[in-house]
């Protein structure tokens, strides 16, 4: 999961990138970075950290051009070292910088393809990287000293063939202009838009709307699975589909947690799906719990209230904020380290007394992923004086990892991997737990674009859309992206570090 974003200008763009993916931070909080172009020269700034930490006012001064491409990143491959920090670039053909956001599920293969192949050579362990290197070759592979549309919509076609995975980017190119990307099941988000000024049509391309929004784009649409969209230096726009047979398949875990309420997914109102969660959760629980005995309805922040919201709409009970949050600690569950993320909860949130005392609470939750955060909420209640503490999940159990970028790593990490709802309650404390079904989260989506008919739901079902996901690739997965890893990588990382540092 990772936020990018490319503006195709009429004037300097570095405040509107600035601000694009400040409104995108939400997506990741480990590193962040702008590239602009102006003329035949590209300017950059990339570094570990915040939007608002990496840029500051003496680099937005030296990124000069009209047009430009940004990144906020959460590390799902690769590691946290500011050397996998996006866009990312190469000089051949022509000057390229991409940013990504996704995972390739072959990237061990395509890494060692590039080089003995293609003759290219990778420097960081980010499947970004690849990507660009895959894009580069092929369009290098047309031998001509300019670039056109027709070059790069065959060059894209060429990475659709050999890319497996998830892959939403925005890459420039020197001499051109700016072009953007989707993988053939549109599993992460992308979507353009357009806004006329006095000097003609400007251009942006972001993970999400609310992005365009807030620099007063008027949305266009999404981008659509196996599309490229080109915007050339001349402010023409070109539009091609380069997949053989594109399948729609978006991540239904966007529409859970991962996009801010205010945004538009391939058609969808993200606040209006989570009303719909809401709806259909309050329903089972009439269905399946007519004698519970709740008091009040209490959201975990931010991500659940509108499903709750709902909830106590549908079942007649009271809605109370019961949680008062920190809003300057990250967002736990895209945080490196479970040490980390349990420290933070107690950070994060406080809970309210008056509304926990003497009452039987329902708290609401967008989903339990590793159950620490739950468990560590649902204690707080008690604390705060709960006779008992139920809980419900706007999403179903997560059982299985998520291998196209969002970082739901070993399945042993997982709290619902090989348990019972039953012995899931136990685990984190609940005196009754109830979670979405899936059939009602796919519909609670699909009520927005009836045209979705297939979602990358493979947390919940363990059913990967791109069909090259076997129990090889999740045990080499798991071994890389586990706590235990990251840690391990983040210790090297810094040894590196610490040797450079005294040499």
């Amino acid at each position: 999961m990772c936020g990018i974003i490319g503006i195709a200008g009429r004037g300097p763009v570095n405040q509107s990138l600035f601000d694009g993916l400040t409104v995108l931070q939400h997506r990741g909080q480990d590193a962040a970075g702008i590239v602009t172009c102006d003329s035949s020269r590209l300017f950059l700034r990339k570094d570990n950290g915040l939007v608002r930490d990496v840029v500051r006012t003496r680099h937005m001064r030296n990124l000069h051009g009209n047009i430009g491409i940004g990144h906020v990143r959460y590390p799902t491959a690769g590691s946290s070292d500011s050397a996998e920090a996006q866009p990312f670039y190469v000089n051949s053909p022509f000057g390229i910088t991409l940013a990504h956001n996704g995972n390739l599920t072959n990237a061990v293969q395509l890494k060692d393809d590039l080089f003995r192949s293609d003759l290219r050579h990778i420097n960081t362990n980010s499947d970004s990287e690849i990507l660009l290197n895959v894009f580069a070759h092929e369009l290098q592979q047309r031998s001509r000293l300019s670039v056109d549309a027709e070059d790069i919509f065959a060059a894209i076609a060429a990475v659709h063939r050999r890319v497996r995975g998830a892959y939403a980017a925005v890459a420039l190119i020197v001499g051109f202009g700016l072009v953007a990307f989707r993988d053939p099941n549109g599993i992460r988000p992308l979507v353009f838009g357009g806004r006329e000024t006095e000097d003609g049509m400007e251009y942006m391309v972001a993970s999400e709307s609310v992005a365009l929004d807030a620099l007063d784009f008027q949305r266009i649409r999404d981008v659509a699975p196996g599309e490229a969209i080109l915007f050339d230096q001349h402010g023409r726009m070109h539009a091609r589909q380069c997949a053989e047979r594109p399948v729609h398949s978006p991540c239904i875990f966007e529409f859970v947690y991962l996009a801010r309420p205010d945004s538009i997914i391939d058609q969808v109102s993200v606040h209006k799906a989570r009303l719909r969660m809401g709806e259909y959760l309050a329903e089972k629980i009439l269905r399946v719990w007519p004698e519970q005995d709740i008091d009040v309805v209490i959201p975990i922040p931010d991500t659940s209230r509108t499903a709750a919201l709902q909830m106590a709409s549908i079942l007649g009970l009271k809605y109370r904020e019961g949680f008062i949050k920190n809003r300057y600690i990250a967002r736990t569950f895209i945080m490196p380290g479970q040490k980390i993320r349990q420290k933070s909860v107690r950070q994060k949130l406080n809970a309210i007394d008056l509304e926990f005392r003497g009452k039987n609470v329902l708290l609401v939750d967008d989903s339990i992923v590793r159950g620490t955060t739950s468990e560590q909420i649902i204690q707080m209640a008690r604390d705060a004086g709960a006779r008992k503490v139920y809980f419900a999940s706007a999403a179903p159990p997560v059982r299985y990892p998520n291998v196209y970028g969002i970082d739901m790593p070993a399945a042993h990490e997982l709290i619902a991997h090989g348990r019972t709802e039953e012995e899931i309650a136990r685990a984190i404390g609940a005196d009754h737990l109830i979670f979405q079904d899936l059939s009602d989260l796919e519909e609670a989506v699909r009520r927005g674009n009836p045209a979705l008919r297939r979602f990358d739901a493979s947390c919940f079902s363990g059913e990967y859309v791109t069909g090259d996901i076997d129990r090889r690739y999740l045990d080499c997965l798991a071994r890389d992206r586990a706590d235990t890893a990251k840690s391990d990588r983040s210790s090297a990382n810094n040894a590196l570090i610490d040797l450079h540092n005294h040499a």
